[in-house]
């Protein structure tokens, strides 16, 4: 006989204990499980992190970025302030000169807006002489192209004009040679070392495009808007199998009239196109000249160039018949800093000399550059700027004889930002990730879109000043030059760690 099971009943008495039991093991587990000690730090996910880099952190991160072995035989030259306060951050050799490249630019163009003024516009004009005769007078507009020749064509021919006896082309505005005798010669051959002068058209470039033909056979040749720019080719390349790699080279000879063609590449490959400067300018115009002209409906018969010192003037005692302006200024300067074009801050470094200088003041014999020079240094001077931050020989930094120190360009920088036009001048940097010569750099970075900077480059020299608006901290001025580097891609890539570490700042 099976003995009956007692039920267990759960009385008051009973559920206290489990309670109680409870109890003890959840303060056991909390005793088990490490505190968090007074004073200390808890550790934060990277989400957290990106926010919380305090000022006091900068300096030696800064440095364990820039001691690299990698960089060990390398200058650098670094400054970054609070643009507000001014309160130094981070400096390295911020006094010293240094070779700044396309950084040169900052300087070219603040002078050139403090003094032109943002509605400085350049005017192209055509005179009407004696006897059929006509003036076509540039002012070195680095924007002027085929298609303002074509609207100044229009205008002559609204006006019941299609023939001209004579029209006297005068490129006399600037006076001085079209380079720099400090260009490297690799450069002036390319189209970022194109020449300056007062008759400029389509950036005093043209573009050579080289197609593969049959195997075994030279490569085709073709040029924009079918106007050779040089006065003979020695083409020695070749189209190669399909399997075969792609190489071409194109460079001039020391006298600058034949261009040499090398290389190769496979048939059915894509076309490869080189920009090319022009070797003389004057000719480049006239050959755009005629050919857009023609194509309008307006003969030429005669051309005569002029290039006589003020010869301009004479023109200008004339009825004018019809005109082109380029953009305002701060287009103009947007295209020198956005996309570095040395063509544009070099004219803009030229017209810095007719911007204060009256006609007692210039002259005959000092070029038009020295005497923008001059006006540029001055500016500096009034902004406070000591002569003896900085030395430079030209507007776009193309040159090696040009030093400058971070300290200078951080100053021109901050007097910009105060300016009534600090939002413009800004604006006409590339920002991070964005725009111009930025636009592939910083991308899904905290420093996207929050940095506007001048970069600069060539052989050796990489260079990167600007501004940084950073989200929970102050607004930095800075500028970062580095010297005697043969790795170019690893000193961008500490640059932009840099940049990266700052854009991460937070007011601790």
């Amino acid at each position: 006989m099976k003995k009956k099971q007692k039920k267990f009943k759960h009385t008051g008495r009973h559920i206290a204990a489990y309670i109680i039991l409870i109890i003890a093991i959840i303060s056991i587990n909390t005793l088990i499980k490490p505190s968090i000690v007074v004073g200390q730090t808890p550790t934060l996910n990277a989400k957290e992190e990106v926010n919380h880099t305090c000022a006091s952190q900068i300096p030696s991160s800064i440095e364990k970025i820039i001691n690299s072995p990698t960089f060990e035989r390398m200058r650098w030259g670094i400054l970054i302030k609070n643009l507000s306060s001014d309160q130094i951050i981070y400096s390295r050799d911020a006094q010293k000169y240094f070779i700044p490249a396309s950084t040169t630019k900052i300087l070219t163009t603040a002078a050139a807006w403090q003094k032109l003024g943002k509605d400085f516009r350049i005017r192209t004009s055509i005179y009407q002489g004696d006897e059929g005769s006509f003036y076509l007078v540039g002012r070195g507009d680095p924007s002027f192209n085929n298609v303002q020749l074509t609207a100044l064509a229009q205008k002559l021919q609204q006006r019941g004009i299609r023939s001209i006896n004579k029209l006297i082309v005068d490129d006399s505005y600037f006076q001085g040679e079209y380079i720099d005798s400090s260009w490297q010669w690799e450069d002036i051959q390319a189209d970022y070392g194109a020449p300056v002068n007062s008759l400029m058209v389509n950036e005093n470039t043209g573009i050579l495009t080289l197609s593969p033909n049959k195997i075994g056979e030279k490569l085709n040749i073709t040029w924009s808007n079918n106007i050779e720019l040089y006065g003979g080719i020695e083409n020695n390349s070749i189209t190669v199998a399909e399997n075969e790699p792609r190489f071409v080279q194109v460079t001039r000879d020391l006298k600058g009239q034949i261009l040499k063609i090398d290389g190769k590449l496979p048939i059915n490959s894509p076309s490869q196109t080189i920009g090319l400067s022009v070797i003389d300018p004057i000719d480049n115009f006239l050959k755009n000249l005629r050919f857009t002209w023609a194509k309008v409906g307006i003969t030429v018969k005669e051309i005569q160039p002029v290039f006589e010192y003020q010869h301009y003037k004479i023109a200008e005692q004339k009825p004018e018949i019809a005109v082109v302006e380029s953009l305002a200024l701060p287009d103009l300067v947007k295209e020198a800093n956005m996309n570095s074009n040395n063509l544009y801050a070099e004219a803009l470094l030229r017209h810095l000399s007719n911007s204060e200088l009256t006609n007692e003041q210039t002259n005959k014999y000092e070029t038009t550059v020295n005497q923008g020079l001059k006006i540029l240094k001055t500016t500096l001077g009034e902004w406070g700027i000591e002569p003896n931050t900085y030395m430079i020989v030209d507007g776009s930094g193309l040159s090696r004889k040009n030093l400058i120190s971070p300290e200078a360009l951080v100053e021109t920088l901050q007097v910009m930002a105060k300016s009534p036009d600090g939002n413009l001048f800004r604006a006409s940097l590339a920002t991070g990730g964005m725009t111009g010569t930025l636009k592939n750099r910083f991308l899904k970075t905290p420093a996207w879109g929050i940095v506007q900077g001048k970069t600069g480059s060539m052989t050796g020299v990489i260079s990167l000043s600007g501004y940084i608006n950073v989200p929970d901290y102050d607004d930095l001025v800075f500028s970062m030059i580095v010297n005697q580097s043969q790795q170019p891609s690893a000193v961008r890539k500490a640059m932009d760690e840099i940049i990266i570490l700052l854009a991460k700042l937070h007011k601790c």
